[in-house]
């Protein structure tokens, strides 16, 4: 099992940076990657970042140059930087693990970006 427990987020006008923070109970490198989804409302769930052991970096094309995954492998910690955002990035945000017994996700945190 994996706890994930996600703080940052809330409520910011366009253009505006938020950061997100997700400490994992287990260490980073007993997995495979970290990373953050979000859903907006009737929207599926999508990839937002990711994070390998390996350090590899993956960010969805809406969001690429703009926010920026990063870790603290001391504190088993992943870290979400938002910058120049946008109304269509308001979403709950979900920190995500995946390791060899399957993917475990965060409580979501609110993510609201007015225009």
């Amino acid at each position: 099992q994996v706890q994930l427990v996600e703080s940052g987020g809330g409520l910011v006008q366009a253009g505006g940076s938020l950061g997100l923070s997700c400490a994992a109970s287990r260490s980073f490198f007993s997995g495979n990657a970290m990373g953050w989804y979000r859903q907006a409302p009737g929207k599926q769930r999508e990839l937002v970042a990711r994070i390998t052991t390996g350090g590899r970096t993956n960010y969805a094309d809406s969001v690429k140059g703009r926010f920026t995954i990063s870790r603290d492998n001391a504190k088993n910690t992943v870290y979400l930087s938002m910058n120049s955002l946008k109304p269509e990035d308001t979403a709950v945000y979900y920190c995500w693990w995946t390791g060899y017994d399957g993917d475990y996700w965060g409580q979501g945190t609110q993510v609201t970006v007015s225009s």
